[in-house]
């Protein structure tokens, strides 16, 4: 069971944990000063819909997405959601291959290059279908977030950071609702993919539980960390390397490789999420449907990376207040219709 649950749990943060995530981009747009209580709130209401989420999976037992978006805000609604979530992790996933470039660019190759070094595998992977996803993640993700919270806590010791936030000022709670919904919709896609693979409820516990307080924590830290640098994130594409530019070179190329990788679990994801869902319409391997989706991605990465999230993820993050809202409530308004049967 331990085994299971941890296995989803790396899924979960392999998809929250892309190139708007461990870049620093993403939490920068949304946190920064007087953000601890909303990273609280965050990582609660954040384990709270991984749950809701895995465990509609799991009664169900779904291999795509449609029947939790049914459940949680019915079938008119399920196909404007639809819609969304194709546009949603098509975009993101286009942010994740631009993410790939504008990593490359910082050492001074082409943008290009790292577009297609990122397109390759990431329709190499789905060979082994699902499977290929899932040992991917258990392979990366225990890396990538060791390496990046040793980071973060050698920066904060460096700088002789405070960890404890000033509870006095917290004015920015409410971004943890934007910034949660912002995260609705790939993690439905995701875990939607998997419902046949969950054996034991167990697994869902460990899963949510996990994944909200690796990332809490990760957050916070990270959150705390950049806003010590506030005047120089500015000057960054990637807000990674303000902090990167206080280390030696070789910590900046092996951290630069976990961002990569962080990219590409993400692409992965929202990819991964794609396929399942046109695999009923078209029948034909998962890596034929990866190269349809992938191939039309490539013109729209010239938009930029940090111009995307600037303008899309906040968008995102408002219209999914909407599905936030029913996973908060589908407990109590699930445990009060089984009491009316």
């Amino acid at each position: 069971m331990w085994k299971s649950g941890l296995k989803w749990m790396f899924l979960i943060i392999g998809t929250m944990i892309g190139a708007g995530y461990a870049s620093g981009r993403e939490l920068w747009q949304f946190f920064g000063n007087e953000s601890g209580l909303a990273i609280l709130l965050f990582t609660i209401l954040f384990s709270l819909s991984t749950f809701v989420i895995l465990k509609i999976s799991f009664d169900k037992k779904t291999s795509h997405y449609l029947p939790i978006l049914q459940e949680l805000v019915g079938k008119k609604l399920a196909v404007l959601y639809d819609g969304m979530i194709f546009i949603y992790l098509f975009s993101t996933t286009v942010i994740m291959l631009a993410g790939s470039g504008a990593t490359l660019e910082a050492f001074h190759l082409p943008n290009w290059l790292g577009i297609l070094i990122i397109s390759i595998p990431l329709i190499i992977v789905f060979i082994r279908d699902i499977d290929g996803v899932l040992s991917l993640n258990s392979f990366i993700l225990p890396l990538l977030i060791v390496g990046l919270l040793s980071v973060l806590v050698s920066f904060s010791v460096q700088q002789d950071l405070a960890f404890l936030p000033d509870i006095s000022k917290q004015r920015n709670w409410t971004a943890a609702f934007t910034f949660t919904a912002l995260n609705i919709l790939p993690l439905i896609a995701v875990l939607g993919a998997i419902g046949k693979q969950v054996k034991r409820k167990g697994e869902v516990w460990i899963a949510s539980m996990g994944s909200g307080l690796v990332l809490g924590v990760i957050s916070y830290i990270y959150n705390n960390s950049l806003i010590q640098i506030s005047d120089e994130v500015l000057l960054y594409e990637i807000p990674l390397f303000a902090i990167l530019r206080h280390y030696p070179y070789l910590m900046f190329v092996f951290i630069s490789i976990l961002l990569w990788l962080a990219i590409f679990t993400t692409a992965v994801s929202g990819t991964l999420g794609l396929v399942t869902r046109f695999r009923e319409r078209i029948k034909a391997p998962l890596w034929v449907i990866a190269i349809c989706i992938v191939i039309p991605m490539l013109p729209l990465t010239s938009i930029g990376f940090s111009t995307l999230i600037e303008y899309l993820y906040p968008l995102y993050g408002l219209l999914n207040l909407y599905v936030l809202s029913s996973l908060i409530l589908y407990p109590i308004i699930n445990r009060y219709k089984t009491g009316q049967k």
